[in-house]
């Protein structure tokens, strides 16, 4: 059947190409395009022509779009890609700082910046011209991304940072089930039934035939995540909130529920907000929901609420708590913190600290917050680089079915409150 000459391919034109471009441009806004479908999308657009914009438009995302989350970012990179008349302009505005006047323009959604960051070369040699010559010094990029796990996160630029949020996304989190008092009946058991044994016998007039064996059940712990987002823990808290985020939407990592909680000067339940596939709209959300962002600290009133109202809730079945915080409370009185946080580990089956103060060599635990945390956590670890939060991904894939014992410290912890 011949195409109506209306929606014609011309011949030698570059549509292959400028499809593919298309495709690494959504690639690297976060939709996963695979060569698979740029074959596709190319013979799509052969088969409906694109001399309809919105029959094309509709050719490209049936091919490139398989997720309700990815919608809104392939629209707006198919929108600023696709030559719009003010393509250029659109995209400075995004991207470079403008003196705000009395009407300040509205801030872009996340989708919209996603696109601009996406096509930020495209807007670079636009600048530049074509006649602009670019040298590029390759030396040692091979050892790039392994420079780049051992940078602070605040002193990453902005393409560090957002090169650091990919490799967040991609961090996997398994953990291994916990044996639960409970049996089933399995033939390669090492627990005997003896009720079993007893009734099989009496279907078989009293004769034991065979030992009914039964195994222990498995059960998946819960992850509870507590994070200090104050001003001193800005930068390192949206790190971590995207590595929780990986987390609570990661299938077949093996943890029964993930739940997140924010604190300042007041407690924060944003686990409904984390649930939501698209990250940049989940950290929206869950920025939306705490009003104490980059605040002050109150560690010890936030644990008193958490334990007196969410921890029957979500330290069920040995849940694994994250305790994300620098220690530097502006509380008056370091005795509650300490009250507040042994009965945070006796609730849980492992209690981690994460502080991004332990990137100093020389740390030493002279505050007073600090020296009320310390005695009542079981593993102590840094959360300022790329390297540390791969340390901890291994560290929570490793955890025994043992629960920990409730004086069992880490070394240096035990070294550190020592000094």
């Amino acid at each position: 059947m011949a195409r109506p000459a209306d929606r014609a391919v011309p011949d030698g034109g570059q549509l292959a190409a400028n499809i593919a471009h298309f495709a690494r441009a959504l690639r690297r806004a976060g939709v996963p395009v695979g060569t698979g479908r740029v074959i596709e999308a190319i013979r799509a657009v052969e088969a409906t022509g694109f001399t309809d914009r919105g029959d094309f438009y509709y050719s490209l995302m049936a091919c490139f779009v398989s997720r309700p989350e990815h919608r809104a970012v392939f629209a707006q990179v198919f929108r600023l890609f696709w030559r719009d008349p003010q393509f250029l302009e659109q995209m400075m505005g995004l991207l470079a700082p403008l003196v705000r006047g009395a009407n300040p323009a509205p801030e872009p959604s996340p989708a919209e910046r996603r696109a601009a960051e996406a096509l930020a070369e495209a807007v670079a040699r636009a600048v530049e011209g074509e006649g602009t010559e670019v040298e590029v010094d390759a030396t040692l990029t091979f050892s790039a991304r392994e420079t780049l796990r051992h940078v602070d996160f605040e002193q990453m630029s902005v393409a560090e940072l957002a090169d650091a949020r990919r490799a967040i996304g991609r961090l996997a989190l398994p953990v291994r089930p916990i044996a639960s008092r409970r049996t089933r009946v399995d033939p390669r058991g090492r627990v005997a039934d003896w009720r079993g044994t007893m009734r099989a016998a009496l279907r078989s007039g009293g004769d034991v035939e065979r030992l009914v064996l039964r195994a222990r059940r498995q059960r998946w712990p819960n992850l509870v995540a507590i994070c200090d987002i104050s001003g001193s823990m800005s930068v390192y808290s949206r790190m971590l909130l995207h590595f929780l985020h990986a987390a609570a939407n990661a299938r077949g990592a093996g943890w029964a529920a993930v739940h997140a909680f924010t604190f300042g000067t007041r407690l924060t339940n944003i686990t409904r907000h984390l649930r939501q596939r698209d990250v940049d709209d989940a950290l929206a959300a869950a920025g939306r929901e705490a009003r104490d962002w980059e605040g002050g600290t109150r560690i010890g009133a936030c644990l008193h609420a958490f334990n007196r109202d969410w921890s029957r809730r979500v330290l069920a079945q040995g849940a694994v708590v994250l305790l994300i915080t620098d220690g530097l409370d502006r509380g008056d009185d370091p005795e509650r913190l300490s009250r507040e946080m042994q009965r945070l580990h006796l609730s849980a089956r492992r209690l981690i600290w994460l502080n991004p103060l332990l990137r100093w060599d020389g740390f030493t635990p002279k505050a007073r917050g600090i020296r009320a945390i310390l005695p009542h956590v079981d593993t102590f670890q840094a959360c300022h680089d790329l390297a540390s939060l791969e340390d901890l991904a291994a560290a929570l894939s490793g955890l025994g079915e043992a629960p920990a014992s409730p004086g069992g410290l880490w070394p240096r912890v035990r070294f550190l409150a020592e000094r």
